[in-house]
């Protein structure tokens, strides 16, 4: 099954059979976990009349699932993740196809303290982001190096984790972006003094709230997938919540002929 898919006047081909899932699957036993979470729990509910397992005897699989979006895996959150008010992802999170440039980024030393930042932070530059990305794609995703499979069972709390410079963040703000994409638990340094102020750049929060841009974290995209243009399918699971466990897509595009 082949799309025809119009982007800034440009035509291109997407096969739709042929998906590159860019999420981390969610499970009780090898997981990423963040802010100090314990791993998610899967279990069977156990009553006295009922058996929530095969394999102890019962007629059907029937579990509890307790886990966070936030600490366990790729998800996806809108502004409010930050806010007073309540905002929920199902709700900003309108459409589900776009444009998506994806570039790799090694994250630079900081070498000296920087407000709240500290001399030593890993951090995704302005500069980093200016020379490989023009701004004008609905979605960015971005890879960091090194780019291991360890990804994918991290548990980044108490790690300070490398996260994007406001002054990068001011840049993708500026721009025409609708979904961020990373994968790294956090926009945001992980001891900020509870400043959050990548996340408050991107949402312009509070003075002219963006309720349709989202940011997704925890990602994992291999090294067989290059930089450059896709055709990027983002859903999430239809919580009433600020975030939702989410599974981003990406297509292979080509110019139509």
């Amino acid at each position: 099954m082949k799309a025809s898919i119009l982007i800034n006047g440009v035509e291109f081909e997407a096969n739709l059979q042929e998906p590159l899932d860019i999420s981390i699957e969610l499970s009780s036993e090898k997981n990423p976990q963040a802010w100090y979470v314990d791993l998610p729990k899967i279990t069977p509910v156990m009553t006295e009349h009922f058996t929530g397992s095969v394999a102890l005897g019962g007629a059907v699989n029937f579990r509890n699932i307790f886990f966070n979006p936030h600490g366990h895996g790729t998800h996806t959150e809108c502004v409010g993740h930050i806010s007073e008010e309540v905002h929920s992802v199902n709700d900003s999170l309108k459409t589900f196809f776009s444009d998506a440039s994806l570039i790799t980024v090694n994250p630079e030393t900081l070498k000296e303290n920087d407000r709240w930042m500290e001399k030593g932070d890993l951090v995704i530059t302005k500069d980093q982001l200016e020379s490989q990305w023009d701004g004008n794609s609905e979605s960015l995703i971005i890879r960091t190096t090194p780019n291991t499979i360890e990804k994918k069972s991290k548990n980044y709390s108490d790690t300070n984790p490398p996260y994007i410079h406001p002054d990068a963040m001011e840049y993708i703000a500026s721009t025409r972006i609708k979904h961020l994409l990373l994968d790294l638990p956090s926009v945001d340094r992980e001891s900020d003094e509870g400043k959050l102020i990548a996340h408050r750049i991107f949402w312009n929060y509070p003075s002219s709230i963006n309720l349709e841009r989202t940011i997704t974290e925890m990602i994992f995209v291999n090294d067989k997938m290059i930089d450059g243009l896709y055709l990027l399918e983002l859903q999430v699971a239809p919580f009433k919540n600020d975030a939702s466990p989410s599974r981003p897509v990406l297509y292979k595009l080509s110019l139509k002929r």
